[in-house]
This record gives C-alpha cells, structure tokens and sequence, in this order.
C-alpha cells in the first residue's frame, strides 16, 4: 500500500501558506532525485541508458535543472519546450524531440540545437526536409495499432490515436531516408500513460525489440536507439502499489537479452522518457478552504480550481487529499471539493469522505508534480498559482511567481479602444 506522505508538517506548510500565500504547488527536489537515481540503479546493466524527462510533465528549469545534474535529458514536444532545454544547458542528443502536426519553425530550432528528430508521420519525412534538412540521424515514432491492445482515457487505445507510424510505414520510411542520406536510426513508441501493470510495460519493450529485430531483417539497418517511451503510472489511491522499478529493469533485461543481444543489437542506446513517474507524487497543489455550501450535496469550496489542476475535471483522474491538521481524524464527511470556475465539471474530488473541514483550513492535493502547473489555463480569467521548490537542504524557494492582472491582459492593447 503507497501512503500518502507530505514533506513538511501541517504546521510547516501553514507557516508556507502564511509567507507566500495560496494556492501553490510544491516539489521535493530530494525526492524527484531519488527517484531518478531508483530508474537509473533499475537499467544500470544496460550498455547505454538515457531518462529523457517529458518536459510537458512540469516545464520549470528549476526543475529542469535538476534532472540535468542527475544526467536526464529532456523530451520536449513545442518551441518553447526546446528553449526551456536550451536555457538549461542542454542541446544536442540531450534532447529528444518528439511533436506531431509539427510548424517548420519547431523542426528548425530542433535542427540548429543537434536534437535527436523522432518523426510522428511518414509524410514528415519531406516536410523536414524541405523546412530544416534531413539530419543524419532520424527517428520514428511506431504505432502498433490493433497489434498492441490496451491503452486507456488519456492515450487512447493505439489504434485510435493521432500519434505515430505503422509497422508498414516505418520500414518504408527507413528504405526511403536511406536513399535520402540519412545513416543512422533510432525508434520510438508511447503506447501507455500512467501505467502500473508490469507486465504491459515489459511487453512493450518486447515489441519494440522485435520491431529492431525486423528492421534489421528487411532492411539491413542495426537501429541505434529504442526509446520505450514513458508511460510509468503512479499510486494514486492509497491502496495502490507503485511500479517495482527493480523488477520492470529486470523484466527488460531478460527481453533485451533474450531478442536483441542474440541478433548482434546489444549496443543499442535504451532511452525512456518518463515524466509522471519522476516528479508526479513529489508534487503536492496547497490551497485554502474559503467556503462551505449544503443544498442537495456538501461541498468544500477552495481557493484553487481546475486551473490549477486540470486532471480531475479532464480524465475524472483521483487526487488523494490531505486535511492538514486533521490527518488522524475520522473521515465521516462526504464532500465534493471544488474551485470556483462556472463549469460543474470544476471538482478535485467527488464523493469524497473526509474529516469535518472548516472554513479556513489547509488542504494537499497530492500527486500533482506533472501535469498540474503545466496543465493551467486561464479559462473565466483565472491565474495561473505559484510553485515553490523545497531544496535538498530544506530552505525554500519559489521557481515561479503566481500571475497577476497585469500578466493576463499583457497581450491587449487597451489604448485601441
């Protein structure tokens, strides 16, 4: 069973609260780099590793910063993803850039940094290299389709998604690169999200080392890197078990071993591109208790809302919530917890058995290290909250200010009235 731990004391986070107020998301640098170093220990037999961190997960360089120091590089999706690697220090093959429907802008700041170029269509091919040039390494990103069956709300089932090439279309894309002058190739999938069965993670090493197996077969070409994309689930409930990364490590040594080494292709660079896993639940969203309403149901309204995390409303997603103060106390209150958007969809929790919550009281949202922040938006002109970062030596620092008024209508230009 994962408990569901906060970093600091309630009295800690209500002196937090007092200093810079709330909402707020805050991140345990000490533990995202324990759990970078847990991933790592788990593919150290593997000749060549790379933890490529999913930008879109949490785009602070704060944090960004951090992986880089514990040797991640980044999967950045958009321009701005690539300037924020850029602003860190990273080019190169410390990028890895994976978008779709992508503008030519993007293809040429990717270029001109040295990133790795992982294609998500085969009509890409020419577009690339019409607006940037061809680089001489290429890679695609696979689709599998009806062959992969699983998938769920946020990725879909593979066969019903926008993202990547067939089984087809990538070998006829590496035939059809080859003769264009590319000479090297590296392949990629991202088949699962938020996925705690072992097994369903070690099978996806085992397609795509049989997908090289082919590729070699038909083709002649040794690829040089197999990205299995990310995909890690976290424990969101307390009764969960997290990922035995131990064990996923181990499942895919023994594939690898087994497809790959045999066929000449243990060299290949293994990458993964986790996001969620590495600083999802060391991410906690803090807010405020302002208001208590009973009509045909109780709610508990808040100081945050959906912009300030998104998932609940979007996937129906599970947030485990902590009273602070109250964390002993018997939950024998049903609340929905709310925000104060003008969309009911605008809940944390629903049905939610808690502790006798008064107006005042502080409340953690866990879980929310990815895919909270970033997943803000300014719906009903609602800002954006602050995050802060609590240091390894357990100072505190804020890595961003909270938007203000100003921020918001900073692309309006009133003086045209």
């Amino acid at each position: 069973m994962a408990e569901k731990k906060l970093p600091l004391s309630s009295e800690e986070l209500e002196a937090i609260a007092a200093k810079f107020g709330t909402p707020f998301h805050i991140y345990s640098e000490a533990a995202i780099r324990q759990t970078v170093r847990s991933l790592q220990k788990a593919f150290f037999w593997a000749p060549k590793f790379k933890e490529f961190f999913a930008v879109k997960a949490l785009p602070n360089p704060f944090i960004l910063k951090i992986l880089k120091e514990e040797g991640c590089g980044t999967d950045c999706s958009s321009l701005p993803e690539l300037v924020l690697a850029e602003r860190v220090g990273m080019t190169g093959f410390d990028i890895c850039f994976t978008s779709n429907n992508t503008p030519a802008e993007e293809f040429i700041k990717a270029c001109k940094l040295g990133a790795i170029i992982n294609l998500d269509d085969i009509t890409h091919i020419e577009f690339l290299k019409e607006c940037a040039g061809l680089p001489k390494f290429l890679s695609f990103r696979y689709n599998p389709g009806p062959l992969r069956e699983g998938g769920n709300a946020i990725i879909g089932h593979p066969e019903e998604a926008k993202y990547g090439l067939t089984r087809a279309q990538i070998l006829q894309a590496i035939k059809e690169c080859q003769k264009l002058g590319v000479k090297e190739f590296g392949i990629h999938t991202m088949v699962v999200s938020n996925e705690l069965n072992i097994d369903y993670l070690i099978g996806t090493a085992t397609m795509m080392f049989e997908l090289a197996l082919e590729i070699l077969e038909l083709t002649g070409v040794k690829v040089k890197i197999i990205n299995l994309g990310g995909g890690i689930g976290i424990p969101a409930r307390p009764e969960q078990q997290k990922v035995d990364l131990a064990a996923y490590g181990a499942g895919v040594e023994k594939e690898f071993n087994r497809i790959l080494v045999p066929a000449g292709l243990g060299d290949i660079t293994l990458c993964l591109e986790s996001g969620r896993m590495i600083t999802g639940p060391h991410g906690w969203l803090v807010s405020r208790a302002i208001h208590e309403k009973n009509i045909y149901k109780k709610y508990i309204g808040l100081d945050a809302c959906m912009a300030h995390l998104m998932r609940p409303a979007l996937y129906g997603a599970y947030h485990h919530i902590t009273v602070l103060g109250k964390e002993n106390a018997v939950a024998d209150q049903i609340y929905d917890v709310v925000g104060s958007l003008c969309e009911n969809n605008d809940k944390f929790a629903v049905d939610r058995k808690l502790p006798k919550i008064e107006i005042g009281d502080l409340i953690a949202i866990h879980d929310t290290g990815a895919h909270g922040y970033a997943m803000g938006f300014n719906y009903n002109g609602k800002l954006r909250c602050q995050e802060l970062l609590l240091k390894e030596d357990g100072t505190l620092e804020r890595i961003r200010r909270a938007e203000t008024m100003e921020d918001y209508f900073a692309t309006l230009d009133f003086s045209k009235l």
